[in-house]
């Protein structure tokens, strides 16, 4: 059903629309709205068979998660930034022990300084956890995903993060098909899982491991992300085949065929660099674009295949590697092992900075006149950067190397 919707709110709707039978909460922005409206409908009775229960941080609400997952109920939490490190130990060990755990990360920025507006440091600072890792381009998008997210986890037995870009999704307001609870039961079977804690039939999870099987856990870890990689495209057909619409998937294209630049994105950016490939075709300029719906596991044969043909690649991230430059720009390097396909990095949207079509189009501009630098900060104002390098160190030690914008 069509509603003009909030996008926190067309999210409730289609987690509480997966049956989830624990939902363990602790509010942080931007993900708040999330976790509030699944409160109401539990209170109220539209969510009908799960358990609410209001955490006292975010550590215990993943460990709650943890606990209802293990007993066998599916089970639900949504976080953001520091709350998402707050819950380190406990993320690490929900994919240590398999647990098919589905959380909402509302993408924010990591203090300090204390921000709360939107960028990809968050999750991918737990790029390496085990946890299958969905981005959002859209608050349609992210709602379908979190149903695909609970069938992907439950075939698995790993737990998927639901990335979505706070406040830029999270507290829009925009025309969503909102999942209704017959097509879901349709789609998400019953929950069935692949171990559990039962006092009849005891076993151990997560319990101590010595140097003879932990490398044979980790790999084994390993080889379901890799996994992934068949169930998570095949879970996006079936969803499109069901509801109509393409959602999810590992990667989404957008006029590549014949592009001689192909731009990568994650998140909600890319509908902003569709108008700005739109603009830049309808001049004569061949390029496309390139959404990265799973960071991880990183589809990179799915991403060396798309690129086939181009002569560059500008990777547009809303994250920083302090002192390395790009994280996705790190995975799509080993996608473009064996191509002679030039690679730039654009670091864009830091702590919520406007990422506009104006400073989009210069930058391909640039890029397409093969003028932009390895690694570029879109829109950073270097008169600030310039004089405080200067003041703590009076020596123009830095001449060389100040950052491109």
């Amino acid at each position: 059903m069509l509603q003009q919707v909030e996008g926190s709110k067309a999210v409730a709707v289609a987690v509480a629309a997966s049956r989830p039978q624990v939902i363990c909460a602790y509010p942080i922005s931007p993900q708040t709205h999330i976790v509030e409206e699944l409160s109401r409908m539990v209170k109220s009775g539209e969510l009908r068979g799960c358990e609410y229960v209001n955490m006292e941080s975010e550590f215990a609400a993943m460990s709650g998660v943890i606990g209802a997952s293990a007993v066998g109920a599916r089970s639900y939490t949504a976080t953001a930034s520091q709350g998402l490190l707050y819950m380190v130990e406990a993320v690490y060990n929900a994919s240590g022990m398999g647990l098919p755990i589905v959380m909402t990360v509302a993408n924010r920025a990591i203090g300090a300084p204390i921000n709360i507006w939107n960028d990809h440091g968050d999750a991918m600072s737990q790029r390496d956890s085990g946890w299958i890792q969905l981005y959002a381009t859209s608050n349609q998008e992210a709602a379908d995903m979190h149903v695909q997210a609970f069938k992907i986890a439950e075939e698995l037995s790993v737990p998927v993060m639901v990335c979505m870009d706070g406040f830029v999704l999270t507290h829009a307001t925009e025309r969503v098909d909102v999942l209704e609870q017959d097509a879901v039961d349709a789609f998400l079977p019953p929950y069935s899982p692949r171990q559990l804690l039962d006092p009849d039939d005891p076993v151990s999870i997560g319990s101590m491991v010595g140097p003879e099987a932990f490398t044979e856990v980790r790999y084994l870890a390993h080889m379901r992300q890799l996994e992934a990689l068949d169930v998570i495209p095949r879970v996006a057909a079936e969803f499109a085949a069901q509801f109509g619409r393409d959602s999810g998937g590992l990667l989404r294209s957008y006029r590549t065929d014949g592009a001689e630049t192909i731009v990568i994105a994650l998140g909600s950016v890319f509908g902003t660099l569709q108008d700005v490939i739109d603009a830049e075709r309808a001049d004569g300029v061949s390029v496309g674009l390139l959404g990265v719906t799973s960071f991880r596991p990183f589809p990179y044969e799915a991403t060396h295949a798309a690129v086939q043909g181009a002569r560059r690649v500008v990777v547009i991230e809303r994250a920083l590697a302090v002192g390395a430059g790009g994280i996705v720009a790190g995975d799509v390097r080993i996608a473009l092992t064996g191509t002679e396909i030039s690679q730039r990095t654009v670091i864009a949207g830091l702590g919520g900075r406007p990422i506009t079509t104006t400073s989009l189009r210069e930058m391909l501009g640039r890029a397409v006149r093969d003028e932009l630098p390895a690694l570029t900060f879109l829109d950073l104002d270097t008169g600030v950067v310039d004089r405080e390098l200067r003041r703590l160190h009076p020596v123009d030690r830095f001449a060389d190397v100040l950052p491109q914008t």
